[in-house]
């Protein structure tokens, strides 16, 4: 990224923000314990279980931020004027979203 382009954000509030970051770390958990099944050779069918919550795990945060994003920032976008270029940026992101799964 250059120094010229825009860095997008987006406001979470407090609670929500400290909901998405407690998931995702323990998600990061169950990765560092995946990472321990594997260094104690743990059963190959062990370890998939665990790799199986965690893209659950993964896919529910992604819904999360997608559901917020087109409650929002969509929303926002349209009323502004700007509708087209946020509709097709949240397809794409569908697009990426659903082969990922």
């Amino acid at each position: 990224m250059t120094r010229m382009e825009e860095v997008k954000t987006t406001y979470r509030s407090p609670d929500e923000k400290a909901r998405l970051i407690n998931r995702l770390k323990r998600i990061e958990g169950q990765v560092r314990g995946i990472q321990n099944m594997v260094e104690n050779d743990r059963y190959c069918i062990d370890i998939l279980t665990q790799i199986s919550a965690i893209n659950a795990a993964m896919k529910n945060v992604g819904l999360e931020l997608l559901e917020k994003h087109t409650h929002h920032c969509v929303t926002s976008a349209v009323q502004n004027g700007e509708g087209e270029q946020a509709i097709d940026e949240l397809m794409d992101v569908f697009k990426r979203f659903s082969k990922s799964q």
